[in-house]
């Protein structure tokens, strides 16, 4: 029996996700090739897959054994010679869809909104008011397009990763146990860590730039390195001491925020994946009645995910931008 058969899905499919624009979805392009795009067999699998006849197994009982979804995403085709992923795919979709909802609830404005441009202004203002409230009004006029992007697109792209043929349509074997998923069409949008990656490297750019402009290249080092309140004599110069020695720490954490950011939400999307997938596969014949009560739960995780890596960056703006935005309040 052939290793690939034609492409099968093993529940049905249903329609994706609308939702807005994001720059930071062609990141994944850019990220792509930090990781690789297949993953290789482990060393077990593949001795037992170059000689079956000694171990008395096949490579398709190999990979009957091996569940759950690979930590590397799949490579489904290239454009221009530039390698396309499984979870590039629904990052693109997902952005198309955002896109195409944004340009249809905006396209006939009215002064009283109903239907999609009611639901958008909703979600829109009470973003608004809520990054208003952490960050204060200054910061949030500057900052506010891609805290909101960041977070609808997360949440979008986490619950499109769990619509019924994410993951389970695509290239695979016939087993024992039915028909058996190698390489997913679709893999959820964050469930790549190239994704993660390439959302937190532009946040880190745009940290960085809005720093500078906002409290300028000597007050970004003032606010690294320089000692806080006021002290004379030897006390003065052991603050300085001190401080110095904290801010080289603070630039340690500052260079981490986006390996913390990355797989924080890799992380948790990540395991939720596998979680359904270890339920669906629990009990034969029941795996479409199993993992129904742990989708309620990763709905969920993926708000608190989108909500917890929108707030730790408009955080770790504040942080550094305070001092300008104190200034501005008073005035």
């Amino acid at each position: 029996m052939s290793k690939r058969a034609s492409i099968r899905a093993t529940r049905p499919g249903f329609g994706l996700f609308l939702a807005l624009a994001i720059a930071v979805s062609s990141g994944t392009m850019v990220a792509a090739g930090l990781l690789p795009q297949s993953a290789p067999l482990p060393p077990a699998a593949a001795s037992l897959a170059s000689g079956p006849e000694q171990h008395g197994r096949s490579a398709g009982d190999v990979a009957e054994q091996e569940h759950g979804l690979s930590p590397n995403a799949v490579e489904v085709g290239r454009v221009l010679g530039l390698p396309v992923s499984n979870s590039m795919v629904v990052s693109w979709i997902v952005a198309l869809s955002l896109i195409l909802f944004a340009q249809f609830a905006t396209r006939n404005m009215k002064r009283v909104p109903d239907g999609a441009q009611n639901f958008l202004e909703w979600v829109v203002e009470g973003l608004y008011k809520f990054i208003e409230g952490i960050i204060g009004p200054h910061l949030t006029r500057r900052t506010f397009w891609f805290f909101a992007t960041i977070f609808i697109f997360i949440l979008t792209a986490n619950w499109a990763g769990l619509i019924p043929g994410v993951g389970t349509i695509g290239w695979g074997h016939e087993t024992s146990h039915g028909f058996t998923i190698d390489q997913p069409l679709f893999r959820g949008a964050n469930a790549d860590v190239n994704m993660t990656l390439a959302m937190a490297l532009v946040y880190f750019a745009l940290w960085v730039y809005w720093s500078l402009t906002e409290i300028g290249v000597r007050g970004f080092f003032k606010e690294l390195f320089g000692p806080k309140g006021d002290s004379s004599g030897f006390m003065k110069w052991m603050m300085i001491v001190v401080f110095f020695a904290a801010g080289c720490l603070e630039v340690i954490s500052i260079l981490f925020r986006p390996v913390s950011l990355t797989f924080r939400l890799y992380g948790n999307i990540f395991a939720g994946e596998n979680m359904l997938e270890a339920m669906a596969r629990m009990i034969p014949g029941l795996g479409w009645l199993l993992p129904i009560p742990f989708y309620f739960l990763e709905l969920l995780m993926g708000l608190v995910q989108a909500v917890v890596f929108m707030l730790l960056t408009a955080v770790f703006t504040f942080l550094m931008c305070q001092h300008e935005e104190a200034a501005s309040a008073r005035e």
